[in-house]
């Protein structure tokens, strides 16, 4: 889900909390003036019992879409959150590609750390397919290529999947 989507999907349910506050509002202004209007014992009863679950529906909807605002809020900073690690990822699996292309040093505390970082998240995909070695021990990690694909199709199916349960619980 984009920042923009969540936004304009936040900004709608605000929205529409208002109008249903608003309306909360005027019914029971309208019932406060009704009230100040009827003499009756059984109509003020009957009164009551209607506004009272007036109230109550109104109350139970306002509630709803508190409810719905505030998951949606917390769907969309997951996705952020999704997206930065992914960013991330993403970001130093390319530096390591860079690194093995330049033939750095393996010694150095850089190379080792960048290595350290993402052995993890490179070990699986490590020997799917030979890395060509070019002249002066520059190597084409072609692992690392498969592995960004990859992590890339995950991170694709990770928000889709988030984009359909935000969609979903926030239908109204």
């Amino acid at each position: 889900m984009d920042d923009q989507t969540a936004a304009a999907d936040e900004a709608q349910r605000e929205a529409q909390l208002h109008r249903i506050k608003a309306s909360l509002q005027r019914d029971v202004n309208d019932d406060l003036s009704v009230r100040a209007t009827v003499a009756s014992p059984d109509a003020a009863a009957s009164l009551d019992k209607v506004a009272g679950d007036l109230r109550r529906q109104a109350i139970k909807q306002v509630s709803s879409q508190d409810r719905e605002v505030s998951r949606s809020r917390g769907i969309a900073r997951g996705a952020q959150i999704l997206d930065y690690a992914f960013m991330m990822l993403y970001g130093l699996l390319a530096v390591r590609l860079v690194l093995a292309l330049i033939a750095a040093n393996r010694g150095n505390g850089f190379v080792r750390l960048i290595d350290g970082i993402t052995n993890p998240f490179y070990a699986l995909f490590r020997g799917i397919v030979p890395s060509p070695s070019l002249e002066g021990g520059s190597t084409l990690a072609v692992p690392i290529l498969i592995a960004i694909v990859a992590y890339a199709l995950l991170h694709a199916a990770i928000k889709g999947m988030l984009r359909v349960v935000a969609r979903r619980s926030t239908t109204i």
